[in-house]
This record gives structure tokens, sequence and C-alpha cells, in this order.
């Protein structure tokens, strides 16, 4: 009796705990779903989403001319305005290359906080819906939405702090679709890639395209490991999330933004015929041929072609 009473505990134990995993994990799936449902998709397309860009101005023409040099393209009319809630001037343009679009912004003042720290800038159809959906998702508003000369303009921060300015227009932009779409590349801490990721899943009604455990180390700097990368993709374009203890050589947490080249050679003597200086040589995984480099004015980038299979 007491061997029957025994198994009966052990048992019911052992379906209650596999019983609570499944729910939980089923829980966290309904979560995100739930989170997602709440919101309405407010991404507009990965041309309008822009790596941010601060360069000194003294290099400010120097470096958009090495950018155009090393990727093709074009820029908008440049100008000087106030682009922060609170006093301040900037030179600001965008280059609009065939591999992603950036934010040029030259600052004449200094920088008000927290300007300078967000990493890129995602168009949205509605501001206020954004914000609600950025809130709903787990983000926190570091900025509240604030006129700009043609918009407005906010900045919000994802689990695991991740900056990211929210812009809208006044006038709709139209610009050509990208021929490869760049990659946000977002360093995570361990303890909240899970929140950052759940977040922004939800926030942009993306989708996960991998969670690779054991990815190989040469792609942070640490030949001799793996570490974990997570990969999603939606309307806003590529986002590459880089799990890491932080111990990191350097350039690598630097760069914010990967960019998919059809020929990694060919972009790399352009490249250095522009004025910028390799900072990780190329090298090669089962996927990819990269490199990372900078940019007169300082912006890091890491630029990689895709190995065919």
């Amino acid at each position: 009796m007491r061997l029957k009473k025994t198994f009966v505990g052990t048992s019911l134990a052992i379906f209650l705990t596999i019983g609570f995993t499944c729910e939980s994990q089923h829980f966290n799936t309904f979560a995100q779903s739930a989170q997602t449902a709440r919101t309405v998709g407010v991404a507009v397309g990965p041309q309008y989403d822009t790596t941010h860009v601060f360069v000194p101005v003294a290099d400010f023409d120097r470096f958009v001319a090495s950018v155009l040099q090393t990727f093709g393209g074009k820029t908008s009319q440049e100008g000087v305005f106030t682009v922060t809630p609170t006093p301040s001037s900037t030179r600001i343009q965008l280059v609009l290359t065939p591999v992603g679009t950036l934010s040029v912004f030259g600052f004449k003042t200094p920088v008000p906080y927290p300007f300078g720290l967000e990493r890129t800038g995602y168009l949205v159809t509605d501001m206020d819906e954004a914000i609600r959906a950025a809130k709903t998702t787990g983000a926190d508003v570091l900025v509240a939405a604030f006129n700009d000369p043609i918009g407005r303009d906010a900045i919000i921060q994802w689990p695991g702090g991740v900056n990211t300015q929210l812009y809208w227009h006044t006038t709709a932009p139209s610009y050509a679709p990208l021929q490869t779409i760049p990659e946000n590349r977002v360093y995570v801490s361990q303890d909240r890639v899970d929140a950052f990721v759940s977040s922004f899943l939800a926030f942009s009604h993306g989708s996960l395209v991998s969670d690779e455990p054991r990815a190989p180390g040469v792609e942070i700097g640490r030949p001799a490991e793996t570490y974990r990368r997570v990969r999603i993709e939606s309307k806003f374009g590529k986002l590459t999330t880089l799990v890491t203890d932080g111990h990191l050589p350097y350039p690598y947490g630097r760069e914010t933004t990967g960019y998919e080249v059809t020929n990694l050679t060919d972009t790399l003597t352009k490249a250095k015929a522009s004025g910028v200086d390799v900072l990780v040589p190329p090298y090669k995984t089962n996927e990819r041929e990269a490199v990372v480099v900078q940019f007169p004015g300082g912006y890091i980038a890491e630029i990689h072609s895709v190995i065919k299979k």
C-alpha cells in the first residue's frame, strides 16, 4: 500500500510538473499572441527605417561622400534644424542607399539627452498608436511625442535598454524599395533577451526567423566559443539579437547595423578608397562573409555578403 501511495504521489508530481511546464510555455506563447492582438501594426517599410548616425560637423560631408562611394545611392537636401523638444541645432541629411537608409546628424550644439543614444528611427503610420503599442508590449517611453519641422517624434526603450526613435511625417515620404535589407544589430544580456524578443515581436507583428543557441563566436570576436543569436523579420526590416555576457573585444557592440552587399570584396575596395578603415578583417561562417569597418567621422558598421548554398 505504501509503495502504491508513493507511486501515485510521484506520478502526480511528475504530471503536475510536466503540466505546469507545458502550461507555462503555452502561457508565454499565448501572452505574446495576446499582446500582438491588442496592438495595431504601425510599420511602413524597411526603406523608411533609418540608422541614426551622429558625426562631428567637421566630418559630415566626408562621411556622406564615403557612404555614397561605398554603397551608391543619393542624398536628400541637407538642412539645419531643431529636431529635439528642447533648443538645439543640427545639420541633417538622409543618405538613401540600395542597402539601407541613414539619417546623418552633425550637431552644432551639445546634443540633449537621450538623443544620440538611439540606434534607429522607425517610420510609423500613427504616432499615438505606435506609442500605445510600444507601452502595451513592455517598452518605456523615454521622450514623449513632440513636434519637429516635418512631423512628430518620440523615443522608446525596449526591455534590455535598446533605444529606438519613432517618427511620423505630416506628408508621407516615398522612397524606393531597397535592393537588400540591412539588419539592426542589437546586443542584449542573457537576463533580458527573452523580454526584449517578446516585446519587439509583439510590437512589430514580426516573425522569429531563427533562435540559434550555438552561433559561431567569431561573429562577436570570440572564435573559440559560441553564443546565442536570435533573428527577427518584420515590416520594420531585419533585426539580429546577439546575446552575450558583455565580454566583447573592440569594436563588437559598437556596430548598430549590418549591410548586405552582393560582392564583399568589391564593396570593401570602394570603401577603402573612400577613407574607410577596416577594424575586423573579412571572416567567413557557414552563412556569410563579413567585415567590420569604420567610416570617416567614427561610424562603425558590419558589412556582409551571403554565402549561397
